[in-house]
């Protein structure tokens, strides 16, 4: 009888673990680097300069998204936790609304949103310093390749015209200091 036991236990055993295996496989991640679009920009303003645009309300605004794009912010709750809500509005008339949340926020050094609607994607702006301003690295992160394949031409234009709208606007902030 011992020997049964033993044998349905093992048989059991194996058939759960078989599975557990096949479970991890369909839920491992993909390495970031296939599903991220990552870029960089040097700023000519210090690191809280940079980070002021990046955290007033008004300021975003102006800058966020690719050219062409305004914004409305409906709410702009900067801390980890907190709901931003804006709605941007395309040069083709169309509205598209947005609902991220701030995931980690670090005075001068770090930005990050999960964006909940739509894409659902994690976006990243480290702030570094760099001799004479600051190197801004964004990294927008899908979850899976497939999908960050479909749009990541799209996103690579988009990601640098706000990069670049963003400089624009820490220039902006400190020419009028």
């Amino acid at each position: 009888m011992a020997k049964r036991i033993d044998s349905r236990y093992v048989a059991i055993h194996s058939l759960l673990a078989a599975q557990h295996q096949n479970t991890c496989e369909r839920h491992t991640m993909e390495p970031i680097d296939t599903r991220s679009d990552s870029r960089h920009k040097f700023i000519a303003a210090n690191l809280s300069q940079v980070f002021d645009a990046m955290s007033d309300p008004d300021r975003v605004a102006r800058w966020w998204g690719p050219n062409g794009f305004t914004n409305t912010i409906q709410a702009f709750e900067f801390k980890p936790g907190g709901r931003w809500l804006l709605t941007m509005h395309g040069p083709d008339g169309k509205d598209y609304p947005n609902e991220s949340r701030f995931t980690r926020i670090v005075a001068d050094r770090v930005f990050e949103i999960e964006h909940l609607n739509g894409h659902h994607f994690l976006l990243t702006i480290e702030l570094v310093p760099a001799d004479s301003g600051t190197e801004v690295r964004w990294r927008q992160t899908f979850d899976t390749a497939e999908h960050y394949e479909r749009i990541a031409q799209f996103v690579a234009s988009a990601n640098e015209q706000n990069l670049e709208r963003l400089a624009a606007e820490v220039l902006r902030g400190t020419s009028a200091t």
